[in-house]
C-alpha cells in the first residue's frame, strides 16, 4: 500500500483494571489503552496514564460543534502517518472540551499509537523516526512507595540496589504526612544505600505533600546534608511563585511538571518555577510530538528533561524511543509496582538490567500486547 493510501478506521479504547469496579484502586492498578487500527492491518498501541472511562468519553463523544468533538470522529478516514497536522486538528477540535487535562491525556495515547503505526509502516524504530539514536541503553532509576517501618526501608533499598540500580526515587505512602517522619526515612534510605555505593543518586516525591514554600524551605535545608539528586513535587506546580521562592533559598535541585500538559503549560513552568528538572509525561503532555517541544524549551532554558513514567510497558517503551532520540536523554524512570498491568501487560517489556534499559531497535514502539491479560482485567 501507498503511504497516501493509508487510512484509519477506527480507535479501540481498552479500560483495564485489576480489582473490583466498586474496590479502592491503588496507582497502577487500572490503565487505559488504545489502539488505532487503519485499512492496511496496521495496528498503533498508545495508553494514558489518567481516567479510563474520561479517556473513553473523550474519544468517543458526539460532535456538538466545530470546537468540540470526540477524537475518534477526527481522525477516522485521515492517514495516520501525517502525525503533525493530526496532532493539530485533535487540539483545534477539541478546544471547548480540552486544551489541557484529560483531553490531551487522551490525544497523548493517540499520538503515541501513530508514531507506532508510522515506524511500522516505513520499517524502523520510532526513535529513527525523531532522528536517530544517541545511545543503545539508559540509565533507569527505580521508583518505590517507603514504609513508615525502618527495616522494610532498609530491605528494600538493600534489595534495588542489589538489582543494579544506582539512582532511587521514593514517595507516597507515608512520605509528606509528618516532619519527622519525612527525615528519618529519608536518613535511612540514603544511608542505607550509600553504605552499599557512596556514589548512588536518590530522589523524594512529595506529590505537592508539604503544601508551602516555608515548610518545604524548612525541610529541604534539613536534607541538605543528604545532596539529593532532586526534590519533586513538594507543592503543587500551580503555585510557581512558591516554586521559585524555594528554589532561592536552598542548595537542594527541584523537579516537578508530571500534571502539567501542552508546552504552554510547560513554558510557564520552565520560565517562572526556578526547577531544575521537568518532568513530562508521555501519557499525559500531549505525547511523544509535544513531548519534542517541551525537550527543547527545556534545553533552552538550562533545565535537564527527565520524564515522569508510572505505568504499563506501552509507556517505557515510548519513553525509551523519545530518550533515546535526544541529545540529553539519558535517565528513565522505571516503576517497581507489581501490579500484573506493569508486569505482564506487554509480553515483551523492555527489561531492566545492570542499571540501563536497553534501546529497541525493533519498527514502531515495538510493542506486543498479553492478550490473556487484556481479556482477564478489561472492563466491560
Amino acid at each position: 500500500m501507498l503511504f497516501n493510501e493509508l487510512k484509519i478506521t477506527e480507535v479501540e479504547v481498552i479500560h483495564l483494571r485489576v480489582p473490583a469496579f466498586d474496590e479502592a484502586c491503588e496507582w497502577g492498578e487500572d490503565g487505559v489503552l488504545i489502539r488505532v487500527h487503519t485499512n492496511a492491518g496496521i495496528t498503533g498501541v498508545g495508553e494514558s496514564d489518567s481516567s479510563p472511562m474520561m479517556i473513553e468519553a473523550c474519544i468517543k463523544a458526539s460532535q456538538s460543534h466545530g470546537s468540540s468533538q470526540g477524537l475518534e470522529r477526527l481522525l477516522v478516514g485521515e492517514n495516520p502517518l501525517e502525525i503533525e497536522r493530526l496532532y493539530t486538528k485533535m487540539y483545534n477540535g477539541t478546544h471547548y472540551a480540552g486544551r489541557r487535562s484529560t483531553m490531551i491525556h487522551a490525544i497523548s495515547a493517540i499520538d503515541m499509537a501513530l508514531w507506532d503505526i508510522a515506524g511500522q509502516f516505513y520499517k524502523v524504530p520510532v526513535w529513527q523516526l525523531l532522528g536517530g539514536k544517541f545511545r543503545e541503553k539508559i540509565r533507569a532509576y527505580g521508583t518505590f512507595i517507603p514504609s513508615a517501618i525502618k527495616e522494610e526501608n532498609v530491605a528494600r533499598t538493600t534489595e534495588l540496589l542489589a538489582q543494579g540500580f544506582t539512582s532511587l526515587k521514593f514517595g507516597g505512602g507515608p512520605l509528606g504526612k509528618n516532619a519527622e517522619t519525612d527525615y528519618e526515612i529519608i536518613k535511612t534510605v540514603c544511608e542505607t544505600a550509600r553504605g552499599i555505593n557512596k556514589d548512588v543518586e536518590i530522589a523524594i516525591d512529595l506529590a505537592s505533600a508539604w503544601r508551602t514554600a516555608g515548610h518545604t524551605i524548612e525541610m529541604a535545608k534539613k536534607l541538605e546534608e543528604f545532596n539529593l539528586l532532586w526534590i519533586e513535587e513538594p507543592i503543587t506546580d500551580d503555585v510557581l511563585a512558591g516554586y521559585r521562592k524555594v528554589s532561592q533559598s536552598t542548595s537542594q535541585k527541584l523537579a516537578g511538571g508530571e500534571t502539567l500538559t501542552t508546552r504552554y503549560e510547560f513554558a510557564n513552568f520552565i520560565e517562572k518555577s526556578g526547577a531544575d528538572f521537568v518532568q513530562p509525561d508521555v501519557t499525559r503532555c500531549g505525547g511523544i510530538t509535544e513531548m519534542v517541544k517541551i525537550y527543547d524549551m527545556a534545553h533552552m532554558a538550562g533545565m535537564k528533561l527527565v520524564p515522569h513514567g508510572f505505568s504499563t510497558g506501552i509507556l517505557i517503551a515510548a519513553t525509551v524511543h523519545f530518550l533515546a532520540s535526544r541529545e540529553h536523554g539519558d535517565l528513565i524512570e522505571y516503576s517497581q509496582s507489581t501490579s500484573p498491568l506493569f508486569t505482564s501487560l506487554v509480553k515483551n517489556q523492555i527489561a531492566f538490567e545492570d542499571g540501563y534499559v536497553a534501546v529497541p531497535n525493533t519498527p514502531g514502539l515495538g510493542v506486543e500486547l498479553d492478550e490473556e491479560i487484556i481479556a482477564k482485567y478489561r472492563v466491560n
